[in-house]
C-alpha cells in the first residue's frame, strides 16, 4: 500500500474503527482479490466487532497499492458512504475503478492459401502460442505474488485481544503520596498533585471507577490493596493500581523495586502485584492487571549515553526537576524473614500482569515541581492521543521514547520500561 493511504487510515484510524462493519465487506474483499479467505477467517476470529475492524485495516496495509481504493469500493457497495466521504476527503489520487476483468488472449485467424502456396505457408504462418491454463492457487494481493504461509505457523498479527467493553471497564485505585512524616527524613513530593489529576481525569475517561488515595502509610497501603483485592470484579474486565510516591531497589525475586508509605516503610512491587494475582483474586482470573509506578527504582543517575543527532530530539526539563530517589538498600537485610519466605512460597505465575515503571530499576525518576513528572505527563498525553486505536504495549512504547529524550538540568536522562506478562493485546475501549 501507498504511504500516502497507510497514513490516510492511520490518521482515520478511530473512526474507522468506531462505525466500520466488517461483516458487510468480507464478500467484497474476498471477490476482489484483497483477502485470502484464510485472511477473513483469521480476521472473523479476532474478537468484537470493534477487534475485527482494528485487525482488518492492519492487514490492509500489507496488501498491495490498489488495496486502499478497492477497500473504498467495498465501502461503497456496502453503503458505508460515511467512511467513504472521511478517506475520500483525505486523498486527491485515489479513484475508484473496477477491478479489472481477466484478460483473453487474442485470436487471429489465420491466412487462406492456395494448394500451390504450401511452401510459402509453411514460411510465414505465425507461430502458435500454448493456452494460458486458468490459475488454480487462491487469489493473491493485487501487487504480490502468492505463497502460502508454512502448515502450523501462526500469523504474527492473529493475536487475539482482551475483552474490554465492559461499563465500567473496572476499577482503579490511584494511591498518591505528597507529604511524608518529619521522621521518615524523605522529602515531600510537589508537583505529585498534578500527576494524580490527570491520571484521575485519563482513567475516568477511559471508563474506570477511580478511587484516590493520599498520603498512605505502609500499612494503610496494604489495607486498600487488600479492600481492591476482596471486591468482586466478575463484571468488569479490567483492573488498574497507579502509585505515585518515593520508591527504592530493593532485593527482589520477580517484580523490583519498592514503594514508600509516608512513614517511612515500604511495600515491594512484587508484593502489590500479588494482591491481584489470580490466586489471591479469583474474579480477575484471565483479566488484566495494571500497574503504573511514579517512583525512583533506586538512586542512581543516569547521564545518557552519546549518539548520532539524527537519533534524538533533545528536550530539557525545567529547572524544578526532583527524584523520587533515597538510598538504595544495601541487601535484602532490610526485609523480614516471613516477608521472603512468604513471597517465595505464595507468588504464582504472574500472568496478565503488567508493571510499568517510570524509570530503569536503580535509577532516579524525575519530577518537575509545577508540571509533574516525566512519566506521566507524557503517559496521560499518549493515552489521550492513542488510546481509541493503538494497544497499550504500543503506548507505553512511545512513552519510553519520549521521555528517553528528555533531560533533567541538561545532563540527566531517565528511561521508562515495564515487565509485561500479558497474554493478549490490550486496547482500552472509548466510551461513546
Amino acid at each position: 500500500m501507498e504511504e500516502t493511504h497507510k497514513k490516510l487510515l492511520q490518521r482515520n484510524r478511530s473512526k474507522l474503527v468506531s462505525d466500520l462493519n466488517p461483516s458487510d465487506l468480507y464478500d467484497g474483499l474476498l471477490e476482489k482479490g484483497v483477502f485470502t479467505q484464510d485472511m477473513i477467517d483469521e480476521i472473523k476470529s479476532s474478537g468484537t466487532r470493534r477487534d475485527q475492524a482494528r485487525q482488518l485495516l492492519r492487514d490492509l496495509e500489507t496488501r498491495g497499492s490498489r488495496a486502499f481504493p478497492l477497500l473504498v469500493q467495498c465501502l461503497q457497495e456496502a453503503g458505508q458512504h460515511g467512511l467513504v466521504e472521511v478517506l475520500m476527503n483525505g486523498t486527491t489520487t485515489t479513484r475508484l475503478q473496477p477491478s479489472e476483468p481477466p484478460q483473453r488472449p487474442t485470436v487471429h485467424p489465420l491466412p487462406v492459401y492456395s494448394p500451390m502456396d504450401v511452401d510459402k505457408q509453411t514460411k510465414n504462418a505465425p507461430p502458435v502460442y500454448p493456452v494460458e491454463k486458468p490459475r488454480t492457487t487462491p487469489t493473491p494481493s493485487p501487487d504480490q505474488e502468492y505463497r502460502p504461509r508454512p502448515q502450523g505457523r501462526p500469523r504474527r498479527d492473529s493475536v487475539q485481544s482482551y475483552k474490554m467493553d465492559a461499563a465500567p471497564c473496572g476499577h482503579c485505585l490511584i494511591i498518591n503520596n505528597v507529604e511524608f512524616d518529619p521522621e521518615s527524613e524523605l522529602n515531600n513530593r510537589k508537583g505529585s498533585n498534578v500527576d494524580c489529576l490527570k491520571l484521575e481525569r485519563r482513567f475516568k475517561a477511559l471508563g474506570f471507577i477511580v478511587d484516590v488515595k493520599t498520603d498512605l502509610t505502609q500499612r494503610q497501603i496494604k489495607h486498600e490493596l487488600s479492600v481492591l483485592r476482596k471486591k468482586d470484579h466478575s463484571q468488569y474486565d479490567c483492573c488498574v493500581v497507579i502509585m505515585l510516591s518515593h520508591g527504592t531497589e530493593v532485593s527482589h525475586n520477580r517484580f523490583p523495586g519498592a514503594v514508600y508509605g509516608v512513614d517511612g516503610q515500604y511495600v515491594l512491587v512484587q508484593h502489590i502485584t500479588n494482591y491481584l494475582n489470580g490466586q489471591h483474586c479469583p474474579s480477575l482470573q484471565g483479566k488484566p492487571k495494571l500497574f503504573f509506578i511514579q517512583a525512583c527504582g533506586g538512586d542512581e543517575r543516569d547521564t545518557g549515553a552519546e549518539v548520532s543527532p539524527e537519533d534524538v530530539q533533545s528536550s530539557n526539563g525545567g529547572i524544578d526537576d526532583q527524584t523520587d530517589a533515597i538510598p538504595v538498600s544495601s541487601s535484602s537485610d532490610s526485609l523480614s524473614t516471613s516477608d521472603e519466605t512468604d513471597a517465595r512460597a505464595t507468588l504464582p505465575t504472574p500472568s496478565d500482569i503488567l508493571v510499568s515503571y517510570s524509570t530503569f530499576p536503580g535509577y532516579v525518576s524525575w519530577r518537575d515541581t509545577q508540571s509533574g513528572s516525566w512519566y506521566v505527563e507524557t503517559l496521560d498525553r499518549i493515552l489521550e492521543e492513542n488510546a481509541s486505536s493503538a494497544d497499550l504495549v504500543t503506548m507505553l512504547t512511545m512513552v519510553n521514547l519520549e521521555v528517553s529524550q528528555n533531560s533533567a538540568k541538561g545532563v540527566y536522562k531517565q528511561m521508562p520500561g515495564s515487565f509485561n506478562f500479558l497474554r493478549k493485546q490490550l486496547y482500552f475501549q472509548m466510551p461513546a
